[in-house]
This record gives C-alpha cells, sequence and structure tokens, in this order.
C-alpha cells in the first residue's frame, strides 16, 4: 500500500510540482494550501508523512504543528525558505522531525521522506520494551516513562532516545545519530541532533541543565547513562 503524504505549501507552483514528482515516486500524495486546510485534510487522510511550509496565510507551520501535534505523532519534515538558525530550531522544538531549506533537490527530498518513512517501520520489528535506570520505552506502544511518570515525544525524540538505550553507554557521535535516525546523514544538520536532544532533556531529565539520563560526550556526541550498577 502507497504511503500518503500531505503537501502543505502557499505555492501553488510548488504543491503542483512536489505532487507530480512523488506521485512517481509510488506516493499517495494530498495537497494543502495553507495550516487550516491541512488540519482539516490530515484528520481526514491521515498521512504517514507531512510535508510543511513554515510562511503560509490563514494559518502558518508554526501553528500548525502546535495544533496538530497534540492530535498525533505523524512525522512533519518542514520547508523554510529563512535562513536564520532559530527558524529552524523552532521548528523542530515545535515537533518537526527534520527540516530542508528552498531551494532544495526534489532527490534530497524524496531522499529525506524515506528515511524518516523507513525509520518509523523499522521501529515497528526491533524489540518492543527497553529499560534502563528508570526509563521505559515501549516501541509499540510508543510511550516513554520515567520514573513512573509518562511523557510525551515527538516522533525523532522518540527514535533517539530508542537509538542510545539500545546501547547504555555506548558514546554516538552527532553524525551516526543523524544516520540512525535519517538512514542518511548529510553534512550541515547536525545542529538537528542538538536541538533534539535540548528537547530530550527538557522531557525527561529531574534537572535538564545537570543531566542524569543523556550524557555529552565532549568531543564526540551523547550516550544514554547505564543503569546504576552496571
Amino acid at each position: 500500500m502507497a504511503k500518503k503524504i500531505l503537501v502543505v505549501d502557499d505555492k501553488k507552483e510548488l504543491r503542483t510540482l512536489l505532487k507530480q514528482y512523488l506521485s512517481q515516486e509510488g506516493f499517495e500524495v494530498a495537497l494543502a494550501e495553507d495550516g487550516q486546510k491541512a488540519l482539516f485534510i490530515a484528520r481526514q487522510v491521515k498521512p504517514d508523512l507531512i510535508i510543511l511550509d513554515l510562511m503560509m496565510p490563514e494559518m502558518g507551520g508554526y501553528e500548525f504543528l502546535r495544533v496538530y501535534g497534540r492530535e498525533a505523532s505523524t512525522p512533519i519534515i518542514i520547508l523554510t525558505a529563512k535562513l536564520e538558525e532559530n527558524d529552524k530550531v523552532l521548528g523542530l522544538e515545535l515537533g518537526a522531525d527534520d527540516y530542508i531549506t528552498k531551494p532544495f533537490s526534489l532527490r534530497e527530498l524524496t531522499a529525506r521522506v524515506r528515511a524518516v518513512l523507513r525509520r518509523m517501520e523499522k521501529s515497528a520489528v526491533e524489540q518492543d520494551i527497553l529499560r534502563a535506570a528508570d526509563v521505559e520505552l515501549d516501541r509499540a506502544g510508543r510511550v516513554v516513562s520515567v520514573a513512573g511518570r509518562q511523557v510525551d515525544l515527538t516522533p525523532s525524540e522518540f527514535e533517539l532516545l530508542a537509538i542510545m538505550m539500545s546501547a547504555p553507554g555506548r558514546a554516538y557521535s552527532r553524525l551516526e545519530l543523524l544516520d540512525h535516525l535519517q538512514g542518511t546523514a548529510f553534512e550541515g544538520y547536525e545542529r538537528t541532533i542538538d536541538v533534539h536532544i535540548r528537547n530530550l532533556r527538557l522531557k525527561i531529565e529531574p534537572e535538564a541543565a545537570k543531566p542524569h539520563y543523556i550524557e555529552t560526550v565532549y568531543g564526540v556526541g551523547y550516550r544514554f547513562t547505564p543503569p546504576r550498577g552496571t
């Protein structure tokens, strides 16, 4: 069955181009010109992935992320013509999984789409329950709890935590984590990992400024702290 992708952008030419290209690549594509219409369509078709522009009339990408993120954990790739780092970071903090800056290569966008979808499928066949320290991650239920308290994570935050919990104590470089997360490591996107790690710490650490679970390995990257006594 073809994966369903919702493309949200206020430029008709780009929507048409992406629908034509992604349809040729075997995807089922729905279109929306702003966040408000995207909410209606997403609720109806339940897409497997959303490609989302940030700057749109009626309802922009940021507001769409805030609203739809409370309803579903659909992976989202944001499109942005803005070059400022803060715009990308804000999109990731609001729950987006990845970003790509306009103008972009259709081949690269398709590769990113396939990588995110592969990651979602892969998680379904891996070990269902991961436990380390007092953190428990349930792949099948897409649930994470810390000391018995359930926490809500975005799809990328969930997968990033699962990667590190699969090998407690192992230090991962940013590029390694990016490769595990996306299926390919695009140079210049390591910053994505830093944002996801920061968000994870805010959600699971007792004190984000003094990480107990996710440690920074200086000069390397990050690791999940092994359970006490190991």
